[in-house]
């Protein structure tokens, strides 16, 4: 397809502006009807020349990053090519997978000279995390005179990922930890901690946890002894996150949801780093992904391409099904962590009651994001009567979840309630406490 260019058009405005002469000077019109005949053989001259032979050598290709991360941008890089024998201007319109904007906005200009091959850097901003395809390339190159526009399209199709906000999450690991495992390097070594495997009794001294000191041998040597354990090592973990309608909610114009992966992310990560075995399980009314319990960067990297894949429905999360896909598929013992949300005790007992049957077998932990708005409302001032009745219902609301938060506790089941701002933070500390005590 060819369609004019601007200079095209700027022509044929200044042609229609001496039209009038020819009603005042008898031979203007017959030497205005000789000019736009020029004119337009002059674009179909054009056209031919930009949309004739050889105008199909035109060639490009697309290198690409991986994987993208919310919050960095990574440059796309292109490589153009032609046979012409003269210089080609081109202009583009990409389509883009919908979780990237271009950092130089929709619509591009490519000059490509003679010969050599041209290398284009185009920088792309990560919106939001998730996957999708794109690539189509709506091309439309310039004639030589810049009087006719060639117009067609080409299929340049990648899949492109986009990763939760990695940043930060290396920062939420123990740094003693990383750097215990450089010094040993890949040697098998014994640790002196606060796991569960007995390693030996030592004398106690002021300020130690008085739960190390062993009150028989302090009996038989006459002095307070402690003992001494190794660091447990290659534990597992089970990120378990409902997707369903209780974290779809918006909180400060952010998804809870978000909050909810930002922070699985951080804890997948202080797992790695720990070398405990890390596996997930998102569910609503289906099981949307699960990923085995594993170790090491791949298992981190196997949570991360899931994660990306998440998306929030609007149903009732089935926790029945949920509880017994994880059962049919993991019977080892593991920390249990489940990000979700309560509203009062009867619309959450098949939450209370499945997460309860997770003991004594594995260590539940429930994640449960407050909302800050509903706080808000409920300590809030009124100052009109409306005002006074929804904060009457937010603090009604709010004492419904807290009892049924607290019939989650009565089952066993540790909780963490915390705000979505937080979230990230407060999880790792707690898995650190957890090691540290050796519950798991």
């Amino acid at each position: 397809m060819v369609v004019p260019a601007r200079r095209w058009y700027l022509g044929g405005l200044a042609l229609a502006l001496i039209a009038p002469l020819a009603l005042v000077v008898p031979w203007a019109g017959a030497l205005l009807l000789v000019a736009d005949l020029l004119w337009l053989t002059a674009w179909g001259v054009d056209a031919f020349r930009v949309g004739g032979p050889g105008s199909a050598t035109l060639a490009v290709t697309r290198e690409a990053p991986p994987a993208f991360s919310v919050g960095r941008p990574l440059p796309l890089r292109y490589r153009w090519s032609h046979g012409l024998p003269r210089s080609l201007t081109v202009r583009v319109r990409e389509v883009f997978p919908p979780m990237l904007r271009a950092e130089s906005g929709a619509e591009r200009m490519v000059v490509l000279p003679p010969g050599a091959p041209v290398i284009e850097a185009l920088v792309l901003h990560p919106e939001r995390r998730g996957k999708g395809a794109g690539g189509m390339l709506h091309l439309r190159v310039l004639g030589p005179w810049g009087l006719a526009w060639s117009q067609r399209n080409l299929d340049l199709p990648w899949q492109a990922t986009v990763y939760p906000n990695l940043v930060g999450a290396s920062l939420r690991t123990l740094p003693t930890q990383s750097q215990r495992r450089r010094e040993a390097g890949f040697r098998s070594i014994r640790r002196i901690g606060e796991g569960r495997q007995f390693e030996s009794l030592k004398e106690w001294v002021s300020g130690e946890d008085t739960r190390t000191i062993d009150w028989k041998a302090t009996a038989r040597r006459g002095k307070v002894m402690a003992r001494q354990y190794e660091d447990e090592r290659r534990q597992q973990m089970l990120l378990v996150i409902d997707a369903g309608r209780m974290l779809t909610a918006v909180v400060d114009g952010r998804p809870r949801l978000e909050s909810v992966i930002e922070a699985a992310l951080h804890l997948a990560h202080s797992a790695v780093e720990h070398d405990d075995n890390v596996g997930l399980l998102v569910f609503a009314d289906t099981v949307q992904q699960y990923v085995p319990p594993a170790r090491g960067r791949r298992a981190l990297r196997a949570v991360l391409d899931a994660l990306a894949a998440v998306e929030g429905k609007l149903v009732e999360p089935d926790y029945p099904a949920a509880f017994a896909y994880l059962a049919t598929r993991n019977r080892k013992r593991a920390l249990t962590v489940l990000f979700t949300d309560l509203i009062d005790r009867t619309a959450s007992e098949a939450l209370v009651a499945q997460a309860g049957t997770l003991r004594p077998r594995h260590l539940p932990l429930a994640v449960t994001l407050r909302d800050p708005g509903m706080e808000r409302l409920a300590t809030g001032r009124p100052a009109t009567a409306a005002g006074a009745f929804e904060r009457a219902a937010a603090e009604e609301l709010l004492q419904a979840r807290t009892e049924a938060l607290a019939e989650l506790r009565g089952r066993g089941v540790l909780v963490l309630d915390v705000g979505p701002a937080g979230a990230s933070a407060a999880v790792v500390d707690q898995y650190n406490r957890l090691k540290r005590r050796g519950l798991l």
